[in-house]
């Protein structure tokens, strides 16, 4: 009982420390970008929408990788179960 224990909190521990990555990459996200928006805007050009975007992309990858695809996430333990059902029914195969 001990190890599944410790076990569920390194998965806690581990989730935790994932979003709180994310959450510090959207406040630097939102930051950085808003003095990109006001030096753009200063000089009267439209420029800061490109690296909104980009870094964007990079923010909502990050964000998916960490709620969608979560350590001991729903649909992570779905692939890992499908893939071990997928090695053990190879396994029985000789070729």
């Amino acid at each position: 009982m001990e190890t599944n224990d410790t076990s569920l909190d390194k998965l806690a521990r581990r989730r935790a420390k994932a979003k709180l990555g994310w959450f510090s990459h959207a406040v630097v996200y939102l930051a950085v970008n808003a003095g990109l928006i006001t030096l753009s805007l200063a000089n009267g050009r439209a420029w800061a929408i490109f690296p909104l975007l980009g870094w964007g992309l990079g923010l909502l990858m990050h964000g998916i990788a960490v709620w969608v695809f979560a350590p001991g996430g729903n649909m992570l333990e779905s692939m890992v179960q499908r893939e071990r059902a997928k090695l053990d029914s190879n396994r029985a195969k000789p070729w």
